[in-house]
């Protein structure tokens, strides 16, 4: 992972039968619900929370156009630019986490890693076509 990027973290599965710190992570993602999602910058403090709540979501680097689509449909007035020098402003932070739609076509699966054909975990640019149909 590139550190000037951003990451689109999504969450891909539910909270029924989730361990308490797994869930605790999630909830300091700000990923309460299915289907949300959060911006946020490739720290090693977000990668390893990341890597402790793999099984329950899906992430990878978003490009500008997928960015500003989210942006755009969410009513914030930024640019990738601006996002990935400069954080998160004010009015950004209170508009997170995203609710987004259910994927057209749905996912692939939420039962297996990217690895292994499904839908969790470290999907790199592929996160983009995700989020055009999500979006």
């Amino acid at each position: 992972m590139k550190n000037n990027k951003l990451l689109a973290v999504v969450r891909i599965r539910g909270r029924v039968g989730v361990r308490n710190d797994i869930a605790e992570t999630l909830e300091r993602l700000r990923l309460k619900r299915v289907n949300n999602c959060v911006i946020i910058k490739p720290t090693p403090s977000y990668t390893g929370m990341l890597n402790s709540c793999i099984n329950y979501v899906t992430y990878g680097e978003i490009n500008d156009e997928t960015l500003s689509k989210l942006l755009e449909k969410n009513g914030i007035k930024s640019d990738y630019k601006t996002l990935s020098e400069k954080g998160l402003d004010k009015e950004t932070r209170e508009k997170l986490p995203f609710r987004l739609h259910p994927p057209r076509k749905g996912y692939k699966s939420v039962k297996r890693s990217v690895k292994n054909g499904g839908s969790l975990g470290y999907m790199g640019e592929e996160i983009n076509s995700l989020l055009k149909r999500m979006v």
